[in-house]
């Protein structure tokens, strides 16, 4: 798969998880303070398959945090998903 095609690839799974994460927490319209802990249960089977490596929850909890402390920083007129997508493939295929 080329690099272009895991970003699109990573982009959607992002945005399917930001849906489902919102739709979860419908009654709060998504605001949820302890967001990486859900994104990484949801995530972790996903992106273990995605880049062939062991990923704990714990480990992606941290990945997810420090993603999106950069992307706030750094990027924040960026769309999130694919900033995220840019930063796995960066972290897990280097």
């Amino acid at each position: 798969m080329s690099e272009n095609n895991l970003e699109q690839q990573l982009a959607r799974l992002f945005r399917e998880t930001g849906h489902a994460h919102h739709k979860a927490f419908i009654a709060t319209d998504g605001a949820d303070p302890e967001w990486p802990i859900w994104y990484a249960g949801y995530l972790r089977a996903k992106l273990a398959t995605i880049f062939d490596t062991a990923l704990t929850k714990s480990m992606l909890i941290y990945w997810l945090v420090r993603v999106d402390q950069e992307h706030v920083s750094i990027a924040p007129e960026r769309e999130w998903q694919t900033y995220y997508a840019r930063f796995f493939i960066n972290h897990f295929t280097a």
